[in-house]
């Protein structure tokens, strides 16, 4: 594996030579940048090795370097050795600092290459900006990538199209449509090109399965005042669907047709991008003088849940809350007399979930973290590396669930044994953190970046944190990562900067990370909604709408303030009379102990 890397490395930079090309570029990106991605677009792994969904090669000619952080450090060192590819660790998740680096380092007037396809406009203004005081030049047309892996290459997905009712939507497709060319109107665009896969699929009211963990179709759309046009491989989409596709007016074009559509817009009307998700290659196919650089508008749409999506995701977290329940129920019977492994808990549970209706499969790769694993924040168990649980120590357990219903995400840090003090202290100060942001009421306009604190505080108290954001936008049976709201430690991020709206789905889920001993998460999903105060006109809250207890075993009650045990308390009479009609006998006994409700000092 590791020579054929090598062999592969080789080859590009010999293909680079001949282009005179100083540097190339290999995201892992794919066209729509897709944070999962169908296997065709895996190139970056194909050439290094590295499997891990965060990262980027650089290619020189001398060298090689696989960029990433700290969450894929021993995962990156345990899959490059041999591969003649260096592991350059990032300081900062997802922070291009590959290019400084190029800066610094390429001699001027150099030139540094990539598929134009994998990079969007503002990647690549990113770029120029740095490049331009030693005057280095990009050439994005090029895909080297795509000339030298030819063989065995999988081919783009295609699975089929299916619609959604209005009973589920809540809004028909045309309505949808409607709202964003009023938006075009506003500007005097005619068009706005879509190339996000999550963003068409909540448009058109259509879901599949092109691409793990997230049910969305490979496709383009353009969206018009009258006439739209979806680009995609017809033969996905069902007859029936195609005819009502065409009487709200959106005509299908192949998928490979896209560049030579926007090459060929003439005279019509401006066209909007989105300088964050379109591609410099399609950016740059739209004649210079039609070219207009805009928001997004259905990313702000698709943020703020409707009434009918908000009443079933409440229904999908019932559906998780009897999974989960069986779940640990069983986990619990295992480890009486015996053990299991990681990835037999991933394997149970998703089991478990599937059991129920209307499902879909993971919303994410579940992290199954035991004792020292559950430290490595983006740890993936593997079948012939992966921890031996037994009845001792810490599992921490990430998941997800996709549902027709919604799209879920939890985390639970259990004891297995019999926790010590610091466990305790470390759970509890994560655990109210988890409370006062779940607590919190702001005034609209309140962004994240203004709340983030909240989870943090009582970790800071003691000089300790944690090094990832706090939460982040989830989707209806969409991306489980929707952006753009959450909450960040900086305003850099749409996370960080963007202001909360009732109807917005988002998580809460702050830790704590000791290294090789134990991680500690607590997730819930949070509805934003109007405040019940009648004294704060104007002011939101957030409601907590996961349904699992948390576990009271690894709690320091002296930690805890009144107002914090009241909200537990709270909390769980509300997973035991939401849970309890939809589990047998046995099972309501279990989760009344998990719910016993803890005495106020």
């Amino acid at each position: 594996m590791a020579n054929e890397k090598k062999a592969l490395i080789e080859a590009l930079q010999d293909a680079m030579k001949k282009r005179g090309l100083a540097a190339y570029l290999i995201p892992s990106a794919d066209p729509h940048q897709s944070e999962y991605v169908a296997a065709h677009w895996k190139t970056r792994a194909h050439f290094s090795g590295f499997t891990g969904s965060a990262g980027i090669l650089v290619v020189t000619p001398e060298q090689a370097g696989l960029w990433t952080d700290s969450r894929y450090f021993l995962q990156a060192e345990n899959e490059l050795p041999g591969s003649g590819i260096s592991l350059c660790k990032q300081k900062i998740p997802h922070a291009p600092e590959h290019i400084p680096w190029l800066a610094a380092q390429l001699p001027e007037k150099s030139v540094v290459g990539f598929n134009g396809s994998l990079f969007t406009v503002g990647q690549v203004q990113y770029m120029k900006n740095l490049f331009r005081s030693k005057r280095i030049k990009i050439d994005p047309d090029l895909q080297l990538e795509d000339e030298i892996w030819q063989k065995n290459r999988p081919p783009l997905p295609s699975t089929p199209v299916f619609e959604l009712a209005p009973d589920v939507t809540g809004e028909p497709r045309l309505q949808k449509l409607n709202r964003i060319a009023a938006e075009l109107k506003k500007r005097n665009a005619g068009f706005q090109l879509v190339s996000t896969l999550d963003d068409i699929a909540w448009i058109l009211n259509i879901r599949s399965n092109d691409v793990d963990y997230n049910p969305v179709c490979i496709s383009y759309l353009m969206v018009g005042h009258i006439l739209s046009y979806l680009f995609v491989d017809a033969e996905k989409i069902p007859a029936d669907l195609q005819e009502k596709l065409q009487i709200d007016g959106i005509l299908l074009r192949p998928y490979e047709d896209i560049v030579p559509f926007l090459t060929g817009l003439g005279s019509k009307q401006d066209v909007l991008c989105d300088q964050d998700t379109v591609s410099i290659r399609l950016y740059e196919s739209i004649p210079a003088r039609k070219r207009l650089l805009g928001p997004n508008f259905s990313r702000q749409f698709k943020a703020i849940k409707n009434d009918t999506e908000v009443g079933l995701i409440k229904k999908a977290m019932i559906k998780d809350g009897v999974a989960l329940t069986k779940f640990y129920r069983w986990l619990d019977q295992q480890l009486e007399n015996d053990s299991t492994t990681e990835v037999e808990v991933r394997q149970k549970l998703d089991q478990f979930r599937k059991a129920g209706a209307d499902y879909y499969g993971e919303s994410f790769p579940a992290i199954v973290g035991y004792k020292g694993n559950g430290a490595i924040i983006h740890y993936h168990a593997e079948q012939d590396s992966c921890a031996t649980i037994t009845a001792d120590g810490i599992l921490l357990l990430d998941s997800g669930g996709q549902y027709l219903q919604g799209t879920t995400d939890i985390t639970r840090t259990t004891t297995l044994g019999e926790p010590t003090a610091a466990q305790k202290r470390h759970f509890t100060l994560v655990l109210k953190g988890l409370v006062a942001l779940s607590n919190i009421e702001f005034p609209q306009g309140t962004t994240g970046v203004q709340l983030d604190v909240l989870a943090r505080q009582f970790l800071w108290r003691e000089g300790l944190n944690y090094g990832h954001g706090t939460g982040h936008g989830v989707g209806f049976f969409l991306n489980v990562h929707e952006p753009p709201q959450g909450f960040a430690t900086t305003v850099t991020t749409s996370r960080g900067s963007t202001a909360f709206e009732a109807g917005m789905l988002t998580s809460n889920e702050p830790g704590y990370y000791l290294e090789d001993n134990y991680g500690i998460r607590i997730e819930n999903l949070m509805l934003c909604v109007p405040s019940q105060n009648q004294e704060a006109k104007g002011f939101l809250a957030f409601e907590s709408v996961t349904l699992f207890p948390i576990d009271q075993q690894l709690i320091d009650l002296q930690l805890l303030e009144e107002s914090e045990v009241q909200w537990i308390n709270e909390y769980h009479q509300k997973v035991l009379d939401q849970l309890s009609p939809h589990l047998n006998e046995e099972e309501v006994e279990w989760m009344k102990q998990q719910c016993q409700e803890i005495p106020i000092k």
